[in-house]
């Protein structure tokens, strides 16, 4: 297929786009007029220059182009301004969804987040994963990221409603090759193998291969239902976080911390961070956006897609062992 990426420069686009050559579908992706574009050039990969504001450009782009997986967005915890975010990942995600359609894409895959999921309920301290089904509400968006990216869906769905070929993804916590930022969660194995992470707090993620995702998106556009939605997840990747410190202490030889900080000792601290940030410009250690998801253990169900689309399963132990392989070999891991 003629595939039209965008937001191949992140960290789960970036393994779309080498999965999708590798399968034999010939690639052009959306660039910045000042981005970089070598890796993806010398990998077989057409670049086009545009940006996400411009309808008519972007609809030049996609020409002849039977797929397009939206993947661009800003994916940030803390900003001193917010408006940009929602340009992107709404108004963003408006032009390229109504210009692949104008394009006559057959299939628009857009990139979501289990952030717009149901929360998980627990009762007598278990918890239990939610699904595509579990009722949700703007009210629960409680960060301006989780919000810019509800809205956005919310223009997937309308479209969608009205006929154009929109599947709707929900990616939990990736982690893998190529996380190049590296992501929030990403972070979070960079800081334990740099032995900057003293302690945690009690939260829980859905972790999930990024190469699992990457091929969800295709097996999205292969299989899936117009204007369903699907969480890209491991239905065995539910772990806590002092779970997966433990999985990352076996795989690197490094110990764990073993100090679990309150919540609300990271809540006040991060208050306390926030209010440093706005005078100093500097992005808080830990943004406030962040300690409020983690007061939730994100759990989710992705059987919908294991059933519909054939969604890899790759344990979550391998994910882990290959983000800390990557990592090192990378360099982000300081020699000691």
């Amino acid at each position: 297929m003629n595939c039209f990426v965008t937001g191949a420069s992140g960290f789960i686009g970036a393994n779309l786009v080498h999965e999708l050559v590798a399968r034999g579908h010939r690639v052009k992706t959306l660039v910045r007029p000042a981005g970089h574009r070598h890796e993806l050039e010398s990998a077989g990969i057409e670049c086009f220059e545009a940006d996400l504001g411009d309808r008519a450009g972007l609809a030049r782009g996609m020409r002849g182009c039977e797929w397009c997986f939206h993947l661009a967005a800003s994916y940030h915890l803390w900003l001193p301004d917010y408006a940009p975010m929602y340009a992107v990942n709404v108004g963003g995600t408006r032009n390229v969804l109504e210009a692949a359609a104008a394009a006559g894409c057959s299939r628009i895959v857009y990139t979501s987040t289990v952030g717009c999921i149901g929360l998980p309920n627990s009762e007598n301290g278990v918890v239990t994963p939610t699904d595509e089904t579990t009722p949700v509400s703007e009210e629960e968006m409680y960060t301006d990221y989780k919000l810019s990216k509800w809205k956005a869906e919310l223009i997937a769905r309308e479209l969608a409603a009205k006929g154009v070929p929109v599947i709707i993804v929900n990616p939990s916590a990736p982690v893998g090759p190529r996380d190049v930022k590296p992501t929030p969660t990403g972070r979070i194995i960079v800081d334990f193998l740099n032995r900057r992470l003293p302690a945690f707090v009690d939260t829980g993620l859905n972790w999930v291969h990024v190469k699992d995702v990457a091929v969800g998106h295709i097996l999205a556009a292969e299989k899936g239902r117009v204007g369903e939605r699907y969480i890209l997840g491991i239905a065995e990747g539910n772990w806590t976080m002092i779970e997966a410190l433990k999985v990352l202490e076996e795989i690197s030889g490094l110990p764990a911390p073993k100090i679990q900080v309150p919540y609300v000792v990271a809540l006040a601290a991060a208050h306390t961070g926030e209010m440093l940030s706005h005078l100093t410009g500097k992005p808080p250690r830990a943004p406030l956006a962040g300690v409020r998801m983690a007061k939730h253990k994100m759990f989710f169900n992705p059987a919908k897609a294991i059933r519909e689309l054939g969604l890899p399963q790759t344990p979550p132990k391998q994910a882990l062992a290959d983000a800390v392989e990557w990592f090192r070999t990378k360099g982000f891991v300081k020699q000691r």
